[in-house]
């Protein structure tokens, strides 16, 4: 017998939503058989079985909240699942101790060989930032399956060691109460945190905190592009296809990212990462806060392409049914205030990407033309960067390569 943990379904997650059980107890299980539904911070997500057996019992309901990653949430019995309480209380009773024990209990793995694991433990690990060759395999001849993975997250193996001093090098401030600061009580309604707003607080006070950011601005004239979008537009209606000044924007930002390596980056201890492709996050409103879902190689992809992957993206992000690697792991942020009327504003980091761009609104203003005032429709973008990983003048020539894309765009189109 052993338990089903609470799975960690992202990075960032500490406690999910078991928002649906899809068994009973006395129901017969295989590997593979969706058993639950979690709701993360960011998405609701379905739950695999990884071993043969009978649910003897659920520990814990549909609907409950708060329910801590690695808590035991039911009950499995079976042949397959035997092997498993050895593992869990060792990890539960002392995490620290035998973390050298699981680390070392693989065999020795060929540089380039494959390790054996599950498509699930796979998935899981790369998540969590987990080196599946330094995980003990309990599944059939040694392979890696959704419980090892569990233990070695509970017990705090696999990972990187730096993590454990970022942590404990900052102190967090008390927090006082409302009325403590002059707010009298019963004058306000208090809404509870969910998970995605706990979480959005969480990083982002830590990005403002610990990264140093530095903003940078420009003005942007928008004329030859809403003409060439009118025109796009025409061209791709017979396929249903409307290309907006976002799209057309994230096509310019993966193109002058390729032009400047180096603003397509990110800080590591260890060095700094330049990512071999523009994979393009988006900022995208949601009910409870904000998802960014991810146009990758954005570079290699036509605007008709563009179009009609961030329609997807936007509506499954609304519905909260993105799959983690849709939302995890961009390279460069972007997000777009325009169509309420924002003329500009300065965007907060998303770690680990090296900047993030803030896009205000395209308005008629004056300029001045061979010496004439004139009035053009202009929009001023705002880039964020991380002072370690991209410098001013980086930054100045990120920006210098793609204000001439939407000025004249069909530099994009080449």
């Amino acid at each position: 017998m052993t338990d089903i943990l609470m799975p960690a379904l992202s990075p960032t997650m500490e406690e999910g939503i078991l928002a649906k059980w899809h068994v009973k107890v006395g129901d017969t299980v295989s590997a593979g058989d969706v058993i639950a539904e979690i709701e993360t911070d960011k998405a609701t997500m379905e739950v695999e079985a990884v071993d043969e057996g009978t649910i003897e019992a659920i520990l814990v309901e549909a609907g409950t909240e708060g329910v801590k990653v690695n808590t035991p949430i039911a009950r499995l019995s079976g042949d397959a699942a035997a092997p498993a309480p050895k593992a869990a209380p060792a990890a539960a009773e002392a995490p620290k101790a035998e973390a050298p024990k699981t680390a070392a209990a693989p065999a020795p793995v060929a540089s380039g060989a494959r390790v054996a694991a599950s498509p699930l433990a796979r998935r899981l690990a790369e998540i969590n930032k987990l080196d599946l060759k330094v995980i003990a395999g309990s599944g059939p001849h040694g392979r890696v399956i959704k419980r090892d993975i569990e233990a070695a997250l509970a017990s705090g193996t696999g990972k990187a060691a730096p993590t454990a001093a970022s942590t404990s090098a900052a102190e967090p401030r008390k927090v006082q109460s409302l009325e403590q600061l002059g707010i009298l009580a019963g004058s306000y309604d208090l809404v509870p945190l969910d998970n995605m707003r706990k979480v959005i607080a969480r990083r982002m006070t830590e990005s403002f905190r610990d990264i140093p950011h530095f903003p940078l601005t420009v003005d942007i004239e928008l004329d030859n592009l809403l003409a060439a979008r009118t025109k796009i537009n025409t061209a791709l209606e017979s396929q249903g296809v409307k290309v907006s000044v976002n799209d057309m924007i994230i096509k310019a930002v993966a193109l002058a990212l390729k032009q400047v390596p180096e603003a397509n980056a990110s800080y590591t201890p260890e060095g700094i990462a330049l990512h071999h492709n523009a994979d393009v996050a988006v900022a995208v409103a949601i009910d409870g806060g904000l998802i960014t879902p991810i146009v990758r190689k954005a570079e290699t992809k036509s605007l008709a392409q563009i179009s009609r992957e961030m329609k997807d993206l936007a509506q499954r992000a609304r519905e909260r049914k993105l799959k983690p690697e849709e939302f995890q792991g961009g390279t460069f942020s972007v997000s777009n205030l325009g169509m309420f009327g924002i003329k500009t504003f300065t965007s907060i980091l998303n770690e680990p990407q090296g900047c993030i761009m803030s896009v205000g609104a395209g308005e008629q203003r004056p300029v001045v033309k061979n010496g004439q005032l004139a009035v053009a429709t202009v929009m001023s973008v705002t880039l964020t960067c991380d002072h370690r990983v991209v410098d001013g003048s980086i930054g100045a020539k990120f920006i210098s390569a793609f204000k001439p894309l939407i000025e004249d765009p069909i530099k994009m189109l080449a």
